[in-house]
C-alpha cells in the first residue's frame, strides 16, 4: 500500500505566461503534484516559506525568463535557500531564445539552474513534457522518499552494513523504506522472523521474504540469476566481469549481435558510475542524468537483447584454457567462457586513518553514498577528493547540507576535475574548496562522526572542525586481484592491452589487438585498462569497441577447431 504523504509542489513564477503555464501543467501533473502559482515576488517568498513550514516537498520551480524586469536567474538566486532540492527550470519564450543562449549557458555551467526550456509550442508539445518528466523523475529518484510500501529495511541505527544494503538497493533502483526496530512496522517484521534476527533486516511483503543482514549475493539473487542457473555446462560466448559503463556497453553490443553473454559483479549494477549523482557531460543528455538512471537504462537494453546477469557475487579466479574455453570462478562455481572481458573497474583508495575507518557507515562513507545524503540535511559535510566523482558528490550533497567543504591535497582542482564541475562548484554558495589539506583524525562521543582533525600540508598546523558527514572519493585502486599472472599488468595493477603488452607476448613481432591482453580470448576495457581515459563516455565506448575484437577471436577459434 502507498505510504500517505503530502503531494509535492510544482511552483510557477511568472507574469506574462503564468496562467497559460498553470493550465498546461495542471492538465498533465495535477493528479500527483500541487501546482502553486504566486503572483508577486513577496508572495513567492511567502508561499515557499509556507510550504517549508508544513514540510511539503517542492519538486520543481519553473520561472519565466523575465519577470517584472528581472531575469529568472536573479530570482532563483533570491529563493535558493527555500528550494535547495527542487529542480530549477527557466521557461523561455521562442522570441527570446537567441538572446537567452549565453545567459542560460552560464547559469547551467555554474549550477544556478538545472534546465531551460522553450515555452510549449503547441497543445501537445511532447518534447517540453518529456523534459519536465525527466526533471521530476530525477528529483524523485534522488531526493524524494519512496512512496511505495515495497522493500522495508529495519535497523537499530547507522552501521556499515546498513549503508551497504541501502546503497545496493538504491543503485539497483529498488524502492525501499527505512524503519526503526522500535517502530510499529519494525516490531511487526521482527515478530514475523523471530527474536534472534540480526539487524538490519530486509523485508519484502510482496515476496513474503525476510533476510537478516543479507549479503550482496542474497540481494542480487532476488532479481537475477543464481550460480546453478549459469553453470549448466553450456559455454558463454562472452563473460563480462564488472557492470560499470564498459561492461554494460559490451553487454549491449554483444547480446544485440547474438552472443551468449553473462555479466558478473560483486556489487550492484553500475559500478562507480552508478553512484554518481549527476553526470552532465554524457553525450545526448543535455540536462544531465544520474549515474543510477544511466546504468539502469543500459541494464534494460542489455536484458532486452538477452544478456544474463549474476549480481552480488565476487569473481574469485580465472582458469586459463589452452585450446579450450576459459573458466571463470565464482566461489565454488565454474562458468565456462569462450571469451572473457575484464571490466571490473576501480575502487576508491582507503584513507588509512584507523579512527576514520572505524566510523564507516556512521557518518563516514566511501563514494557518494547517495542513500545517506538526506541524513545530512542542515549539517556540515566534508568531501575528500579532487576528481569528477568528488565534484558530483559535493554538488549533490549541497542540496541537503548547510555547507560542503571539498578537501584536496593539491593547490586547486584544475588538473583533476572537469571545467564544467569546477564552474558549478565556484557558483554554489554552499560549497567551498580547501586546498593543501589532509584528514588526520576524527571521532565522536556516540559512535557517530562529530569532528575531524585537518592538517594544513604547507604549515603542518592541525585544526579541529565539526563534521556530521565525511565522503571519501580518493582515486583509483584497480580491482583485479583475482586475475592469474598470465594476464600482464603494470606496476600499479592496471591490465595491459594491445601495444602496451610486453613484447615477449607478441606473436610474429605484432602486438595483440586493441583491448586484447596477453592471454588469447581475454580482453580488458574501461578504467581497469592501463591507459584508459577514466571517463564514463570513454568506458562505454571501449565496451562497445571490444566486441568486434571478440567476434574476430571467436571466428578464428571456430576455424581452428573446424580444421582439427
Amino acid at each position: 500500500m502507498p505510504i500517505p504523504r503530502p503531494k509535492p509542489a510544482i511552483v510557477v513564477i511568472g507574469h506574462e505566461y503564468r496562467d497559460a503555464m498553470v493550465v498546461e501543467l495542471k492538465k498533465r501533473y495535477a493528479a500527483d503534484y500541487e501546482i502553486v502559482a504566486p503572483t508577486t515576488m513577496p508572495e513567492v517568498v511567502e508561499v515557499l516559506q509556507g510550504l517549508g513550514d508544513v514540510r511539503r516537498p517542492i519538486a520543481l520551480v519553473a520561472c519565466e525568463y523575465f519577470i517584472d524586469g528581472e531575469k529568472a536567474t536573479h530570482v532563483f538566486a533570491k529563493i535558493r535557500k527555500f528550494v535547495p532540492t527542487a529542480r530549477r527550470l527557466v521557461l523561455v519564450p521562442s522570441e527570446r531564445f537567441k538572446d537567452s543562449i549565453m545567459p542560460m549557458r552560464e547559469s547551467l555551467a555554474n549550477g544556478s539552474i538545472d534546465a531551460s526550456l522553450l515555452l510549449p509550442q503547441g497543445p501537445r508539445d511532447e518534447e517540453f513534457h518529456a523534459a519536465i518528466v525527466d526533471l521530476l523523475s530525477d528529483w524523485g529518484s534522488t531526493v524524494n522518499l519512496s512512496e511505495i510500501d515495497g522493500t522495508r529495511i529495519v535497523s537499530d541505527g547507522p552501521s556499515a552494513e546498513l549503508s551497504r544494503i541501502r546503497d545496493f538497493l538504491n543503485q539497483m533502483g529498488m524502492p525501499h523504506t527505512m524503519y526503526d526496530a522500535a517502530s510499529d512496522v519494525g516490531r511487526e517484521v521482527l515478530a514475523e522472523i523471530g527474536p534472534d534476527a540480526e539487524l538490519p533486516v530486509v523485508h519484502s511483503p510482496q515476496l513474503n521474504l525476510a533476510l537478516s543482514r543479507p549479503t550482496n549475493a542474497q540481494l542480487g539473487g532476488l532479481l537475477y540469476a543464481q550460480p546453478a542457473e549459469v553453470s549448466d555446462g553450456a559455454p558463454f560466448d562472452l563473460v563480462i566481469v564488472g557492470s560499470g559503463p564498459a561492461g554494460l556497453g559490451a553487454a549491449v553490443y554483444a547480446a544485440s549481435e547474438g552472443l551468449r553473454t553473462l555479466m558478473l559483479d560483486s556489487g550492484p549494477i553500475g559500478g562507480q558510475a552508478g553512484t554518481s549523482s549527476m553526470i552532465r557531460n554524457y553525450l545526448g543528455f543535455p540536462r544531465g542524468i544520474s549515474g543510477m538512471r544511466l546504468t539502469q537504462r543500459a541494464r534494460s537494453q542489455a536484458l532486452r537483447f538477452g544478456a544474463q546477469f549474476m549480481i552480488g557475487r565476487a569473481v574469485t579466479g580465472l582458469r586459463i584454457g589452452v585450446g579450450e574455453p576459459h573458466r571463470v570462478l565464482v566461489d565454488d562455481t565454474e562458468i565456462i567462457a569462450r571469451t572473457v572481458l575484464i571490466a571490473s573497474g576501480v575502487d576508491y583508495r582507503r584513507l588509512g586513518v584507523p579512527s576514520i575507518e572505524d566510523l564507516v557507515g556512521r557518518g563516514v562513507n566511501y563514494g557518494t553514498a547517495a542513500s545517506t545524503a538526506r541524513d545530512m540535511k542542515h549539517k556540515t559535510v566534508y568531501v575528500v577528493g579532487g576528481g569528477n566523482s568528488a565534484g558530483q558528490a559535493a554538488t549533490y550533497l549541497s542540496r541537503f547540507a548547510d555547507s560542503v567543504t571539498i578537501l584536496i591535497r593539491r593547490a586547486d582542482l584544475a588538473d583533476t576535475m572537469s571545467r564544467y564541475l569546477i564552474s558549478e562548484i565556484e557558483g554554489n554558495p554552499r560549497i567551498t574548496v580547501r586546498p593543501c589539506t589532509a584528514v588526520v583524525d576524527g571521532g565522536g562521543d556516540d559512535g557517530h562522526l562529530a569532528w575531524l582533525d585537518l592538517r594544513d600540508l604547507n604549515t603542518g598546523e592541525v585544526e579541529r572542525v565539526d563534521a556530521a558527514g565525511l565522503y571519501l572519493l580518493l582515486g583509483a585502486e584497480p580491482t583485479c586481484g583475482w586475475l592469474p599472472r598470465d594476464v600482464a599488468m603494470d606496476e600499479h595493477g592496471f591490465v595491459l592491452t594491445g601495444a602496451d603488452t610486453p613484447w615477449q607476448s607478441w606473436v610474429g613481432g605484432r602486438p595483440p589487438e586493441p583491448f586484447a591482453t596477453t592471454v588469447p580470448g581475454v580482453f580488458a576495457a574501461g578504467d581497469i585498462r592501463c591507459g584508459s581515459m577514466k571517463r564514463v563516455a570513454s568506458a562505454s565506448g571501449e565496451g562497445a569497441a571490444v566486441i568486434p575484437v571478440v567476434h574476430a577471436h571467436l571466428a578464428a577459434t571456430a576455424d581452428e577447431n573446424g580444421a582439427v
